[in-house]
């Protein structure tokens, strides 16, 4: 709780900085998320704060309910998750979650910073083997799907998000079908090892079809 106040506080003060210097066509309801998630949606490792440059439309607006609903962020431990529902309710006017989230996916991808070490070969292997099929050959997502674009999310986040699907902090909820499946396949990845060789192989792709 002391950790979750304390971000709550950081992200405020970040936001009353932020906005005597914010643009006309960043939309207003954007302000409070870029104290974390930066301006023009390129994450902020420190806070645990994802990329969000790029990223499929509906899957931002799917993760956004998810959040309001309950079904993302109420797990036990899930800190970073509980936050991320406090600003999400801040958006509860659908017109207002579309313009949002339709500037963010209209957003160049950024690409993160390498921070984990891994075997890019072997994580190629497993990457194609299991993931491609929904996540795209090059990690731009499917829309079709409603599936995330891993390109240019940071590989610790992928990693601890991944960790999250196993330790069912994500897709714990009955309604939240994707996320099941999304649980469903982290089995699949059964050691850190592994995972960190598919994060860092995630690293080199570009995110276009």
């Amino acid at each position: 709780m002391r950790e979750f106040s304390f971000r709550l506080a950081f992200c405020a003060g970040v936001f009353a900085s932020f906005v005597s210097f914010s643009h006309a066509e960043i939309p207003a309801a954007y302000t409070v998320c870029a104290s974390c998630h930066g301006e023009q949606g390129q994450g902020n490792i420190s806070l645990n704060a994802p990329a969000l440059a790029g990223q499929q439309a509906d899957y931002l607006t799917r993760q956004i309910h998810n959040f309001q609903q309950g079904l993302r962020g109420t797990a036990e431990g899930d800190t970073n998750g509980a936050q991320m529902q406090a600003f999400a309710l801040q958006l509860q006017d659908e017109s207002t979650l579309a313009s949002v989230v339709n500037y963010l996916s209209a957003l160049p991808m950024v690409k993160s910073e390498s921070t984990l070490t891994g075997d890019i070969a072997a994580g190629r292997t497993v990457y194609n083997s299991n993931c491609s099929d929904c996540h795209g050959a090059q990690g731009e997502g499917i829309e079709a799907l409603s599936s995330a674009k891993l390109a240019g999310l940071s590989d610790q986040y992928l990693f601890d998000q991944f960790k999250k699907f196993q330790q069912q902090q994500r897709g714990y909820a009955p309604e939240d079908k994707r996320g099941r499946q999304m649980q469903f396949m982290s089995d699949v990845i059964n050691n850190d090892e592994s995972l960190r060789n598919v994060v860092s192989y995630i690293q080199t792709l570009s995110g276009q079809k």
